[in-house]
C-alpha cells in the first residue's frame, strides 16, 4: 500500500537548514566587565511550533490567486551579499531569499501547520505526487506544462542532473550530503587529503539510485528506508537545473534560470543588488508584484534608515539597537512572527585550546545569557536551553541542563581545573549585522569571570566570512545562527554535527553521535525517532562542540508603499503575496 507523507507523519524532519546569514542577531549597549549586559535573548514566537506567520494591516489579497492578483509594481527587499545563486551551492539565508523568487520546488509547507504539501493542494510547487511502498524506493511525480524561464520544459532529467551536479564530489558544492542517502553516493566522492585536496577522481558522475522513468516521473532509490525523504525535497539543494548550469556553473550563477514565479532581470550586481521580474508563463499562482528589486547592505542599520527615509520597502530582519524603536516608529507596518533561528558559538576543535570539553564547557557556563537578551534584543530572543528550537517536536525544555546554565563560580573552577586557556582567545563573527555588542558582551564576561586577560576580536563580511569557515582557518570561538529547512529536530542536528557534514564547521566528530541519528532517520514511529535523536543531542550536551546562545523571534518592517507582508517561521518573505499600494 503505498504512503503519502501526509499520511505518514512519521519522524518529523530531516537536517535541512540553512545558514542563518547576516542579521540573525546582534547586539549593540554598553557593557561592563561581564555584569549584567552579556547574555541571552527571549522569542516570542518560541512558544509556537506551528509555524504561523505574522501578517500585517493595510489591505491586499492574501490568496496568491484573489482579485489583488498581479496588481503590478515594484518594490524592493533587504538581503546581505549571497554566496552563491546555484541552489546545490547556496546553503546560507541571503542566497535562499533571492532562489526562492526565481525557482520552485517540488514540496512546500503550509504556513499555519508547517505540514509538508504538493499536489493540487499546492500549486506553486512541482511534484504531483509523491509515492512509496516501503520508504526506501521513491516515486515523484512531476506536474505537466512547467518550464524553465527561457521556455525550455521542465522534465524528470533536470533534477536527475541536478542532484548528480550536487552530488559529484569535483563539483563541490555545498549541499552535496543532501544526497548522500542515495544509492551510489559514495562512488560520486572522490579521495582527498586532509587538506581537502583531490587525490583521485569519483568512481562515477551519476547517482545509482536515481533514474528518469519517463519525462514527468522520477524514481529515487535511498540506500536504508527513509520515511521523511519527502521533506527533504522542499530543500534549495533538490530544486531543478537548466541545462545551462550544466555547460557553465560560473555563468549560470550570475543569472540563474530558474521555473519559479520571478526570473532574472539582468545579471547579479555584486554588493549592490538583485534584480526580478514576474514570469508570465509561470504555472503557479502569479506573484503580485511586476518586479522585485533585492537592495544588498553590508550594515543592517544603513538598511533600516533607508526604509525610514522611504528608500527600502522591506526588512526582515532589524539591528539589535533599533528593537525598542521599530514597533513606535512603524506601528502596524512592524512585523513579528516564530522563528526557527538558533544562534550559536562554535568551537574549532581542530585548535588544541578548545579540544577539552571541560573548557568548552565553563565558556558556556560563564555566560549570563538573560541581561543580554534584555539589554542588548529588548526581549526578542529567549536563552537557549537546548540544541534543537522549540517550533519543533523533539525539544526538551532544559535539556541542556548545567551546562547552559549561567554559574560564574563553578565555570572559574572547571576552567581552572581543566588548565584554562594560554594566549589570546580570538572571537570571530560576521560584520555589519549588529554582532559586535554581544560578542563584547561575551568577551567581557569571560574576562570578568574567567580572568581570560586577552580577547581580540576577529569580523568579515559574511561571504569571506563562510569562505573562511569552509577553510577551516577560524582560531577561536566563531558566531554562527541556524535556520531549518524541515520541521524536524533531526535538523538541528545533522547538518551541523555529523561527522564530515558540509556545515560541521567545528570538525566535531563522534561516531556514536552519528549511530543515533542513523537510528533516528530509520525508526518505524515519530515517537522512536525523536527518542533516538533525543539520545543524540545527549552526546552534544557532554561534548559541548558549540554554546547554544538563544532561540530568535522574526522582527521586520516595511513601507508604506506595500502590503500584505507575511515572514514565515523560515524567516522568510512571502514575496509573490507582497502588494505594491502605489
Amino acid at each position: 500500500m503505498k504512503n503519502r507523507w501526509v499520511r505518514i507523519v512519521a519522524l518529523l524532519g530531516v537536517l535541512s537548514m540553512v545558514l542563518a546569514a547576516c542579521g540573525d542577531d546582534g547586539g549593540a549597549t554598553d557593557t561592563t566587565a561581564g555584569t549584567e549586559a552579556t547574555s541571552a535573548e527571549t522569542s516570542a514566537g518560541t512558544e509556537e511550533s506551528d509555524g504561523a506567520v505574522a501578517t500585517t494591516t493595510g489591505g491586499g489579497d492574501t490568496s496568491a490567486g484573489g482579485d489583488e492578483a498581479a496588481s503590478g509594481g515594484s518594490f524592493s527587499v533587504y538581503i546581505c551579499e549571497p554566496e552563491f545563486l546555484t541552489p546545490t551551492n547556496s546553503n546560507e539565508s541571503c542566497g535562499s531569499e533571492v532562489l526562492g523568487a526565481l525557482f520552485s520546488p517540488l514540496v512546500t509547507f503550509d504556513p499555519e501547520t508547517v505540514a509538508p504539501m504538493w499536489g493540487d493542494e499546492a500549486p506553486d510547487t512541482v511534484a504531483a505526487d509523491i509515492t512509496s511502498e516501503d520508504n526506501q524506493t521513491w516515486t515523484i511525480t512531476l506536474k505537466d506544462g512547467w518550464t524553465f524561464h527561457d521556455g525550455t520544459p521542465l522534465t524528470a532529467q533536470h533534477y536527475v542532473d541536478a542532484w548528480n551536479f550536487g552530488a559529484v564530489s569535483t563539483n563541490a558544492q555545498n549541499n552535496s550530503y543532501f544526497f548522500e542517502r542515495i544509492v551510489g553516493y559514495a562512488e560520486t566522492q572522490g579521495e582527498v587529503d586532509d587538506e581537502g585536496n583531490e587525490l583521485s577522481p569519483p568512481a562515477a558522475t551519476e547517482l545509482a539510485g536515481l533514474t528518469v522513468v519517463d519525462d514527468l516521473t522520477i524514481e529515487v532509490e535511498l540506500g536504508a528506508p527513509f520515511s521523511q525523504f519527502p521533506l527533504m525535497l522542499g530543500y534549495t539543494a533538490f530544486l531543478p537545473a537548466h541545462p545551462s548550469l550544466i555547460e557553465d556553473p560560473d555563468s549560470f550563477n550570475e543569472a540563474p534560470i530558474g521555473n519559479g514565479p520571478y526570473m532574472m532581470d539582468g545579471s547579479w550586481e555584486h554588493d549592490r543588488g538583485i534584480n526580478v521580474v514576474r514570469y508570465e508563463d509561470y504555472s503557479g499562482d502569479a506573484g503580485n508584484a511586476d518586479a522585485i528589486e533585492f537592495q544588498i547592505f553590508s550594515e543592517l542599520a544603513t538598511a533600516y534608515n533607508e526604509v525610514l527615509a522611504g528608500n527600502l520597502d522591506i526588512m526582515d530582519t532589524l539591528p539589535p539597537e533599533q528593537l525598542a524603536a521599530a514597533e513606535d516608529q512603524f506601528g502596524d507596518r512592524y512585523i513579528t512572527a516564530p522563528s526557527s533561528s538558533f544562534t550559536y558559538l562554535g568551537f574549532p576543535l581542530y585548535e588544541e585550546a578548545f579540544q577539552n570539553p571541560d573548557i568548552r564547557k565553563a565558556l558556556s557556563m560563564a555566560i549570563d545569557r538573560q541581561p543580554i537578551v534584555d539589554a542588548i534584543y529588548n526581549g526578542t530572543r529567549t536563552p537557549a536551553d537546548s540544541f534543537v528550537a522549540p517550533v519543533v517536536d523533539g525539544y526538551r525544555e532544559g535539556a541542556c541542563g548545567e551546562a547552559c546554565t549561567f554559574d560564574p563560580e563553578a565555570a572559574k573552577v572547571l576552567f581552572d581545573e581543566a588548565g584554562g586557556i594560554d594566549g589570546p582567545v580570538t572571537m570571530w563573527f560576521n560584520s555589519g549585522a549588529g554582532h559586535e555588542e554581544w560578542i563584547e558582551a561575551i568577551a567581557n564576561q569571560w574576562r570578568q569571570n574567567l580572568g581570560i586577560e586577552e580577547i581580540v576580536f576577529e569580523s568579515l563580511e559574511f561571504a569571506d566570512y563562510l569562505g573562511r569557515l569552509d577553510q577551516n582557518s577560524l582560531t577561536g570561538p566563531f558566531r554562527l545562527g541556524w535556520l531549518m529547512d524541515y520541521p524536524s529536530a533531526e535538523s538541528y542536528l545533522t547538518a551541523i554535527y555529523t561527522g564530515g557534514a558540509s556545515s560541521n564547521y567545528s570538525g566535531y566528530d563522534n561516531p556514536d553521535f552519528d549511530a543515533l541519528i542513523d537510528e533516528g532517520d530509520q525508526a518505524a514511529t515519530q515517537e522512536e525517532a525523536i527518542a533516538a535523536y533525543n539520545a543524540a543531542e545527549d552526546l552534544l550536551i557532554e561534548d559541548l562542540p558549540s554554546i547554544p546562545l538563544w532561540f530568535r523571534e522574526e522582527q521586520g518592517i516595511h513601507s508604506e508603499r506595500v502590503s500584505n507582508v507575511t515572514i514565515d517561521v523560515f524567516a522568510h518573505v512571502n514575496l509573490p503575496k507582497v502588494v505594491v499600494n502605489d
